[in-house]
């Protein structure tokens, strides 16, 4: 049996795969690892790259059904005690995968981690988050999050970046780097593929902590990650938004679902309006044109016979 399995989803992303999959071996440590690459039909050549330059990983070819669809078979073809959901556009700066296995064995309550994030110009992206609900989807639709008082009420980012340099306890992290423990995973079920991408670790988490496991902030390794690589795009805001209403219509009662949605439609309605660029603009409008149904969300849900966590 492995340490740890680190699967790693590539659609189209052989560019960025080098520098993971080197930085990742490189930082692996003294451990039993096994690195797999979900190829979601690709056209790249993702395979051609990691059979060629990686020896040590593996790739397993799946249908383009999403993130939590390539995750899965990831997951179902590895046997690892530990495993770890990774971007591609991801590369780890500092720390050992054998140090944070450590302390994860040195912590039998946690069923899940993240760990510190930076972006290309050095700036913590803040990856500890607060489960969704409607206070908080109208506090980031009003913009108070960042007021100096009250911020767990009216955010889910813990914005106070000063706190990431200690162990925290969180409700959910950024599903670009989540370490999962087999047995949480085992308890909670695996990702929903109702959810093609966003909101998916979200989900997760919420069945992991309701599972009875905790969920936690390791500062042991820092990574970098290419967030917002793309810029704006109206597409992927179109394709959060319609995850958003997945995740509430799923784990939400009808009256707490309906204050939700009011605020997700007056972020995006007052997004829309505000004079914050033009992609922008445009990106809040297309979301919001799915959220009022008029237009079809960019991955809607996949075929019937995708498999589906338990719980749901």
């Amino acid at each position: 049996m492995h340490d740890l399995a680190i699967i790693i989803v590539s659609t189209n992303e052989a560019t960025w795969l080098r520098p993971c999959l080197t930085s990742v071996f490189e930082h692996a440590g003294p451990i039993a690892l096994d690195v797999v690459v979900a190829d979601n039909e690709s056209t790249d050549g993702t395979r051609q790259l990691v059979e060629e330059e990686f020896p040590r990983a593996r790739v397993v070819t799946c249908r383009n059904r999403g993130f939590s669809h390539a995750n899965n078979r990831g997951i179902m073809a590895t046997d690892s005690r530990y495993v770890l959901l990774l971007n591609p556009d991801t590369e780890v700066l500092e720390g050992t995968f054998a140090h944070l296995v450590d302390d994860l064995d040195d912590r039998s309550t946690v069923g899940a981690v993240g760990v510190k994030q930076v972006t290309p110009d050095g700036a913590l992206f803040p990856t500890v988050r607060r489960f969704p609900n409607a206070l908080r989807a109208w506090g980031e639709a009003l913009a108070c999050e960042r007021w100096p008082v009250g911020a767990g009420l009216f955010g889910e980012r813990e914005l106070d970046l000063a706190r990431y340099d200690r162990e925290l306890d969180c409700d959910w992290t950024s599903g670009s780097f989540l370490l999962l423990r087999r047995e949480a995973l085992e308890s909670a079920g695996l990702l929903d593929e109702r959810f093609f991408i966003y909101s998916e670790e979200t989900d997760l988490c919420l069945r992991v902590k309701r599972s009875g496991w905790e969920v936690r902030h390791l500062p042991c390794m820092t990574i970098l990650h290419h967030a917002g690589k793309a810029g704006v795009s109206a597409k992927m805001e179109a394709q959060a938004a319609y995850a958003r209403l997945q995740f509430v219509r799923k784990n939400f009662s009808p009256a707490h679902r309906g204050a939700y949605v009011a605020a997700l439609y007056a972020q995006h309605l007052l997004r829309a309006g505000f004079p914050r660029g033009p992609e922008r603009r445009a990106a809040s409008r297309r979301a919001l044109r799915v959220l009022l149904g008029k237009e079809d969300a960019p991955f809607g849900p996949p075929p019937p016979h995708g498999v589906v966590a338990r719980g749901t």
